[in-house]
Order: structure tokens, then sequence, then C-alpha cells
């Protein structure tokens, strides 16, 4: 099926996708959208023309009540729009089409969803590996729990940022393996992190749980994720209670969610789960339970030039989406429409598809040279790094530029 808004093969957002976004409209208010191509749609104004009856809550400023209405009312909602744009639709011609688009460079995207909570895992075996070969003995990378449970840990939604957000570099406390006490100022070893979130539909709040079975129906969509860290202040600090001030200064979120019904067609197997078997609750059918997007970073110098760094793949990860979200919720924690799950960083096999700069330089140690011969251990100011993610077979599908660029420090005083 076509639309008659041209699109060009090249773009993430074909008729097969109609991403959920939220953007500063031409008036100065906030509507929720859909894209196609680099035509933005205003759903709140298609609704004011007549369209999508029974969905008032396409005219709030985010989609928390919308998620809440479940994957009928979100199929309902992408089959009128498909029926409004396709090729041959009587509302090509429509005088009420023109207050509900713009060119994508006429608005401004915020964050289409209020996020409550956010979690971030840990589910890449091979990004799990190559941290604990690098900080602990290679023969024993992962830590006794990792193969039997998806490790992680409580994020902070009120730092997470659209794309296109400057993100400043953080201070903190940091102490060398040399160093006699800690010392405190600017990371030095400022990192991204490569990852695919879900946005959640709200699950039980009576102590029951979510399985692994139903998993799936929560999903509202796939989004881009950069978890930033400070690799430096995350080695001392972690210990005993994990990832804090390393983790909680930024997050950056792309600007549109892909819906979770657009990637049936890119499904794939998992990998086996077999030695050991997961704990009931965590077990599932894996020939279907991954998605093969192509996933690639970028790194654009100050002089605006751009070398892609590492080019990997979703379907890397260890523990599914539906896992995560049985395991989140398998001791009655309340999942609520918004949340943020993340998968941690995606890491393949070869050193070319690590998601991190901890990994691609191996703590520094191999530094990666850029277009303009300049060098990189970890990020410096004055980088933009640029997260883009699509589906690898198919329809092109994919989900625009994830991107930020780092900013100095700020000068700290008593």
């Amino acid at each position: 099926m076509a639309s008659f808004i041209p699109v060009s093969d090249a773009s993430d957002f074909s008729f097969s996708n109609l991403p959920w976004g939220a953007v500063v409209w031409t008036d100065g208010t906030t509507h929720l959208a859909t894209r196609l191509g680099g035509t933005v749609i205003s759903l709140r104004a298609l609704h004011q023309a007549g369209m999508f009856a029974g969905f008032a809550e396409l005219q709030q400023d985010c989609f928390n009540a919308f998620i809440d209405r479940g994957p009928e009312a979100w199929s309902a909602v992408r089959r009128e729009l498909q029926a409004l744009y396709r090729a041959g639709s009587a509302w090509e011609s429509s005088p009420l089409r023109a207050a509900c688009e713009a060119d994508c460079a006429a608005v401004a995207n915020v964050l289409p969803v209020r996020i409550g909570d956010y979690t971030d895992f840990y589910a890449s075996r091979q990004h799990a590996t190559n941290v604990g070969m690098m900080f602990r003995d290679p023969a024993n990378a992962l830590l006794p729990n990792w193969l039997h449970l998806p490790v992680g840990y409580h994020g902070r939604a009120s730092t997470v940022a659209v794309s296109g957000t400057d993100v400043v570099r953080p201070n903190g406390q940091r102490k060398g393996p040399n160093d006699p006490a800690p010392v405190f100022g600017p990371s030095v070893k400022l990192d991204f992190e490569l990852e695919v979130g879900v946005v959640l539909r709200g699950g039980p709040t009576d102590g029951s749980w979510i399985s692994v079975d139903q998993a799936e129906s929560h999903i509202f969509g796939l989004v881009l994720f950069n978890d930033w860290s400070a690799r430096d202040i995350q080695q001392w600090e972690y210990v005993p209670l994990g990832p804090f001030l390393a983790k909680n200064f930024a997050s950056t979120m792309g600007a549109w969610i892909v819906p979770f019904e657009a990637l049936e067609g890119a499904r794939c197997a998992g990998a086996p789960q077999e030695d050991p078997s997961p704990l009931p609750y965590l077990q599932q059918d894996r020939r279907a339970s991954h998605w093969d997007l192509t996933l690639e970073v970028a790194i654009v110098a100050a002089d605006g030039r751009e070398t892609v760094i590492s080019t990997s793949n979703a379907k890397h990860l260890y523990w599914s989406f539906a896992q995560q979200i049985a395991h989140h919720s398998i001791n009655g924690c309340v999942l609520r429409s918004g949340d943020l799950l993340a998968s941690g960083t995606i890491s393949g096999d070869e050193p070319g598809s690590y998601g991190s700069m901890l990994e691609l330089t191996w703590n520094g140690s191999k530094p990666i040279r850029l277009h303009d011969g300049s060098e990189r251990a970890f990020l410096e100011d004055g980088d933009t790094v640029a997260l883009r993610g699509r589906t690898a077979q198919g329809p092109r599908i994919g989900f625009g530029d994830c991107l930020a660029r780092i900013l100095p420090a700020k000068p700290w005083q008593k």
C-alpha cells in the first residue's frame, strides 16, 4: 500500500512505519503526531477535523492516556491513518489537509510520553562479557546470576531528554587505580551506550504480574535510546549498589516511537537459552522473540564531519523484551503507561559491532580514529553522537537519528 505523499526509499518514515511522536506545532502548542517522509502529521488537528472518533486522548500533549487504551486502540488509529493517506484517498484533495500537515523542519520534537519510571537492563551477553573481561577475571566474565535473570537497575526519568537536546559533561568523584585518594571534577571517560527501549502500557496493580506470554501486548513501541555513562565516575562509585551519578545525569531518547505493530515483519529468532534454561516464568519460544534491526553509531566532530564507529543489531540481545517485562513485574512491581525500559548496551561478536566507547577502545587503550585524523579514547566536548536504526530486511522502517551534542562541564565552586 502506497501513500499519496511521496516518500524516498531512503527515508526511515515509510508508509509502513507511521511512528508516534510529539511536536511543538506551528502555533506554539504541543501536538501528538506521526510522520511520512519529511511531512509531520498532527493527530490533534486530524481529530479536530473529525477523524479518530472516540479517541479524545489524541488531543493531549503526550500519549500516556492513549497508551492506556491498549493494542486494539493503537491498531484502530493506525488503520484510519492508512486509509486517510493511501493513494487515491479523498483526503488528498480535502481543504482541511493543510492545517494537519507541516514540514519536519517547521516543528520541534518533544518527548512523546510522560516517563514516570525508567529501568535500564544489561541484556546483551556480548557486552556483559566484554565488561567482565575488562574489569574481572576473563574466565569468569559473567557474574553467577547473569544467565538466570535479566539484570537491571532503576534509572532516573527526570533526565531523559528528547533527541537533539545537548548533554552537559558531568562532574563527580573519580579515583584511578594508582590514585591515593578520589578527586573531584569533570568526567574524563564520557561514553555513549547503544540501546533500544520499549515504551510500556501499564500492568496489574494488585501484586500480580505480566506473564512472558502476555508481555508483548504491553509494548506500545520501540525507540532508540542512549544511556550516557561516565565510566571513571562509575568505576569508583558502583560498588556495592550499582550505577548512580555516572548514569543519572543524562539519557537521550529518540523522538519517534516505532509502533510495535509496524515491526511484526522484522521478527527473528533469539539466541538459545539451554545451558542453563531460565526458570519457568522466563521461558519463552525463541523462534520469533527478537527483532532484526540494524543499528549504528556515528560521531560527528565539531567540524561537522561524521565517522560511523559501530554497526550492530538488536537481535544480539540475550534477554528479550518480553523476558525483561516479565522479570520486572514478577514481584508485583507496578508498571505504568509511559514507563520506559531500555535494553542496555547492545554489542555484537566483532569489535566493530560493540555498543560503547568502553568496548570499542577497550577502556581507552585502543583509540579509534575519526575522519579528520583525530583520535578518541572517550568522547570529547563538541562531539555529537548519533544513533540510528532500521529494519534489516523488507520495507524500510526506521527510528530517525537519536542524537545529542556534548557540552563542557559546568564549573564548580563552593
